[in-house]
């Protein structure tokens, strides 16, 4: 019987069950994190566990270079869905990011960013060997800042540039030229000292209120303790209370800082300080040697893929978990300006969750092709 286009008669010692153990091992984490921050969301947060786990069997036994041929489609995909969230999108906190699906509530640029990366796999892909001429990187440079306009202007200025981490690193892999790239770099250097020396100012036009006062916040911290640095402070606090191996999950210590009810939002973008007060110093470093591993076995199975669209898309699955993972932890330890970027499968929020499950589907299925099957 001949198989359908989209799969591939593949051998089940090709499978990468050691990435499956690690993200199941974080999901399992994340749920009982998740619970002890906010019990009521909980089974949600497993419902998604389960919906993802079973997209990324069914992603990882589809091909991959089919799923390629209507990157296009792919695109327009990610633009409409970016778009529909400015139209139809529910307003919080001065922002359009999320659209109400009645039980749940839908965030276009989470999924945005796994489309993105598939329809640039096969755009590289197809432009290998003019990948440093002008008009390619012009062509790259338009498609990319369309998607990346649209998130902006929701406003949500964290996922832009975690996307745009994810976009630059992708063309890097597909072959741009170090040449170029030092050259990108002696420009937007200073650029981007001017710029910061410029929007830390009063009056200037290039930031939100809110994104001025919390750069500002950081830099300044004791002048803003009570309104933009609070959260970050007493993440700090959280965290350094756990000592070596925390206060145990769903305590219920008069100490707790999150029994104080002193961190907004302990589920989501703070979910780290959670994780440091209650599972301490030892289970921080579990949750970051867990990240990091998944990283790694994303890079190791782009560099023996097939071709190079699934070097691209390792790498750029493996990119967005650990700049997500990078900024989440930052934010959370003060390292970097508050901004809200979800822990990868830890924090709560079905559509993160979800679609960095859908991610490693297609990094399971390039592994599944590895070179020794041309």
């Amino acid at each position: 019987m001949r198989l359908p286009r989209l799969t591939k008669p593949y051998k089940l010692r090709d499978y990468k069950f050691s990435l499956v153990l690690l993200i199941f091992a974080l999901s399992v984490i994340g749920v009982m994190v998740v619970g002890s921050a906010k019990a009521s969301v909980q089974n949600k947060q497993l419902f998604g566990v389960c919906v993802g786990f079973v997209l990324m069997i069914i992603v990882s036994l589809i091909d991959y270079i089919w799923i390629l041929n209507f990157y296009w489609i792919i695109y327009a995909a990610a633009i409409l869905s970016l778009l529909s969230v400015l139209v139809f999108g529910h307003t919080a906190n001065g922002a359009k990011r999320w659209i109400d699906l009645g039980f749940t509530t839908f965030q276009p640029s989470e999924l945005a960013k796994i489309l993105l990366i598939l329809f640039f796999a096969r755009f590289l892909m197809d432009h290998k060997d003019d990948i440093n001429d002008a008009v390619t990187l012009i062509k790259y440079a338009v498609l990319a800042g369309i998607p990346l306009a649209l998130i902006l202007v929701e406003p949500n200025l964290s996922t832009t540039i975690c996307t745009a981490l994810v976009i630059c690193l992708l063309i890097y892999v597909g072959g741009l030229s170090y040449k170029f790239i030092g050259t990108v770099l002696l420009i937007l250097v200073p650029v981007a000292i001017i710029f910061l020396s410029i929007a830390i100012q009063p009056n200037q036009p290039f930031l939100k209120y809110y994104q001025q006062k919390r750069i500002l916040a950081f830099l300044e911290p004791e002048k803003y303790a009570s309104d933009e640095a609070y959260q970050q402070k007493n993440s700090e606090m959280a965290i350094g209370s756990g000592q070596l191996t925390g206060k145990g999950l769903n305590n219920n210590t008069t100490t707790s800082v999150k029994n104080g009810n002193y961190i907004s939002e302990p589920q989501t973008d703070f979910i780290f300080a959670i994780i440091g007060e209650e599972l301490g110093f030892v289970g921080c470093c579990i949750i970051i040697a867990l990240l990091l591993l998944v990283v790694i076995q994303c890079i190791l199975i782009g560099m023996r893929s097939r071709d190079l669209a699934g070097k691209i898309i390792c790498s750029g699955v493996g990119g967005l978990i650990g700049f997500q993972s990078f900024i989440n932890i930052s934010v959370a330890t003060n390292m970097l300006p508050n901004t809200g970027v979800p822990l990868p499968f830890i924090s709560y929020g079905l559509t993160s969750l979800v679609s960095l499950y859908i991610g490693i589907g297609f990094v399971l299925n390039v592994g599944l092709q590895q070179k020794k099957y041309q």
